[in-house]
């Protein structure tokens, strides 16, 4: 049996790419997507050459509709058979009260949050829904569940995405598409330094005196979602660090 193929947006770092890792060590083939491409290729001559994974690098930018429909459309017909889309892109820009956002950060958050995860989830579901199979795995956030200060903006694109994922499964349920939201809380990756835009010392104090979780540990998550049989569908996962109660209570030695 041909070994199932998986789609990765974002994954060139954080979840993404730990999900691209996890997929790989199980015999997937993986479409992993991200904008830089040297970290891309990078990233799949190692999946080749640590899990013996066939890898197929996309560099495009989820915030543009062109370049999005043009590399699904062009994918070569063994590619084209997308069995497991993980719309993973997705960022944090600043940490502003709405009235003195910028406005450059608002436009990134819910191009990239919101409308790269429709355009993405645009381009490939047609085809999963032709062939009554596949499944659509959205990452979320505590942020899609609570909203928690100067979150603003970024919490609305992620309730979006929760909201997103509600309505997606509603209209694919018929076709035999499944549609699943995994969520985490604190996770460990370069999200922090992204959000404060390279101020490494301010990215490292989010995770100080307490545990947070590893992009690892949301792969595992995504992973065990995917490969459920195909009557069993997870709507929504939420995973937090133990020592993270919600969206803004945590235990700090």
């Amino acid at each position: 049996m041909d070994s199932k193929i998986v789609l990765i947006t974002g994954a060139t770092a954080g979840i993404g790419e730990a999900c691209a890792e996890k997929f790989a060590e199980n015999r997937y083939q993986l479409i992993i997507t991200g904008r830089r491409e040297e970290k891309l290729k990078k990233l799949a001559r190692r999946l080749e050459q640590e899990y013996k994974a066939i890898a197929l690098p996309l560099v495009f930018d989820v915030r543009n509709q062109k370049q999005v429909e043009n590399a699904i459309r062009e994918l070569p017909d063994n590619w084209k058979k997308i069995d497991v889309l993980v719309n993973n892109a997705g960022l944090a820009a600043g940490l502003n009260t709405v009235q003195e956002g910028q406005i450059s950060d608002w436009e990134q958050m819910i191009d990239t949050n919101i409308k790269g995860l429709l355009y993405v989830s645009r381009a490939v579901s047609p085809a999963m829904i032709e062939r009554k199979s596949g499944h659509i795995i959205n990452i979320g956030s505590i942020a899609g569940k609570e909203v928690y200060p100067r979150g603003n903006v970024y919490c609305s694109t992620k309730h979006a995405v929760d909201a997103l994922t509600k309505g997606m499964r509603l209209d694919m349920m018929k076709h035999g598409v499944r549609v699943s939201q995994v969520a985490p809380g604190a996770v460990e990756t370069e999200f922090s330094m992204v959000r404060f835009k390279g101020d490494r010392e301010r990215a490292e104090k989010v995770y100080d005196g307490y545990r947070p979780l590893q992009a690892s540990d949301v792969a595992e998550a995504v992973f065990w979602v995917a490969t459920l049989p195909d009557h069993v569908n997870v709507n929504d996962l939420l995973i937090m660090p133990t020592d993270q109660a919600n969206a803004t209570t945590f235990h700090k030695l």
